[in-house]
């Protein structure tokens, strides 16, 4: 079996980790699997990445459009219309594939009519959502709003929505591209799964919830000291670990983590001394004085080993995101026997099990937030719920685990394709 990944990237962002992470967990059981990219960072011979001079001007025209409607920046990234991409169809990686595997394309790398030509080649095709804008029109995250569940139109993240705006025809447009072909679509998350499920943009398609794959033999508990020493951190604080693409990007909740931390000193001003913040982010450097105990910023880490290292150094995961999937973070901290807490909200709930290896706080409620956190690290069964962590990570999100689950869907929908020609 041959089968092609397609995505924007590599590896920046939570879906590039979690494609290339399903690329290597397939090919180690004999999948033969390539990625293909528009921006590649690395010299992995499987990553194919797309030679199109006219990809960058693409995004940058696209990025343009969303601005010229709305006449600001606001929901500049927030929002995607699927025009611009690239025909890859003909590339030799495509008619050589038996599947064709998409997850992240937005941001130049497939519009909605290349996804079309996709569709008419007849080849089975896999849609791993990584965020909602499969089964929206125009948004990543629909937020409060519910038109998706019927047609959308009077976007509120355009500054002059109408019955007929850009969201209305990117859901037409969406409409008759999903009618080209049999998509399998794959929620990372049983959250998303559940929304996907009572999404128009879906009927006639197949749903399928399965997680994100990491290395358990990469991600795994390890010495807390010598990981502090590694990095420079102090041995005798309980340390709070957040992390983020940019750490004050206020969708992942720093605000909420600030909050936090100022009601921990003034209600319990003996514990304050103690704690102290790792942001990890860009502008992480930013926030040093943000908080009301000590802070030890770390910019945007890359390297893999230098993020278990903080893993295995801190003490909670602290997640205040405001919305999310299946965050990577959240089980690569588990499979090293991290536990963590955050807000009831997204697929947090399918991998925090409420006082097992973690707690669940009540959305965007600070003082629920400060009580929990603080309440984890004092709690008596502290180390079961590390150790609780761990297991769950092992046996749910393993590269064996997930990469059994794909090959399974993947047999299925090449079967299916095959009785419908």
């Amino acid at each position: 079996m041959k089968v092609l990944l397609v995505n924007t990237s590599e590896q920046t962002g939570g879906a590039a980790i979690a494609a290339s992470r399903l690329m290597h967990a397939l090919n180690n059981h004999n999948v033969q699997t390539h990625m293909l990219v528009r921006d590649k960072q690395t010299d992995n011979p499987n990553v194919i990445k797309v030679r199109n001079p006219l990809m960058r001007a693409k995004f940058v025209a696209e990025r343009a459009e969303i601005f010229a409607i709305n006449r600001s920046r606001e929901n500049l990234w927030a929002i995607d219309a699927g025009t611009h991409g690239m025909d890859i169809t003909k590339l030799r990686e495509f008619e050589e594939a038996d599947l064709v595997h998409l997850h992240w394309t937005n941001q130049g790398m497939l519009s909605l009519d290349d996804i079309a030509k996709i569709l008419k080649t007849g080849k089975p095709v896999v849609w791993t959502m990584h965020d909602m804008w499969p089964i929206t029109g125009i948004c990543h995250h629909a937020k409060e709003c519910e038109n998706w569940l019927s047609h959308c139109h009077d976007c509120r993240m355009l500054m002059r929505p109408s019955e007929r705006d850009l969201s209305y025809r990117v859901f037409e447009n969406k409409v008759n591209t999903y009618a080209q072909g049999k998509i399998h679509f794959v929620a990372c998350s049983e959250w998303l799964c559940k929304l996907a499920y009572q999404a128009p943009l879906t009927k006639g398609h197949e749903v399928v919830s399965i997680p994100n794959a990491i290395d358990t033999n990469f991600y795994v508990p390890g010495d807390k000291q010598a990981a502090r020493e590694r990095l420079g951190l102090p041995r005798n604080k309980r340390l709070l670990l957040f992390v983020a693409l940019k750490a004050t990007d206020k969708n992942k909740g720093i605000d909420y983590l600030i909050k936090a931390t100022h009601i921990i000193a003034e209600r319990y001003p003996e514990w304050i001394s103690q704690l102290g913040v790792i942001p990890v982010g860009l502008e992480a450097d930013t926030l040093k004085d943000a908080f009301a105990c000590s802070c030890f910023p770390q910019e945007y880490v890359k390297d893999v080993s230098r993020m278990r290292d903080l893993y295995q150094a801190a003490d909670l995961l602290v997640m205040p995101t405001l919305m999310d999937n299946l965050p990577n973070t959240i089980v690569e901290a588990q499979a090293c026997a991290l536990p963590c807490v955050g807000f009831n909200i997204g697929g947090l709930p399918q991998m925090i099990k409420d006082g097992l290896n973690g707690y669940l706080a009540r959305y965007k409620d600070a003082d629920h937030f400060a009580e929990l956190t603080l309440g984890t690290l004092i709690d008596e069964h502290y180390q079961k719920f590390c150790l609780r962590a761990h297991q769950m990570a092992e046996s749910t999100y393993s590269e064996q685990a997930v990469a059994e689950k794909h090959i399974q869907l993947y047999e299925s929908a090449l079967a299916s394709s095959a009785v419908a020609i």
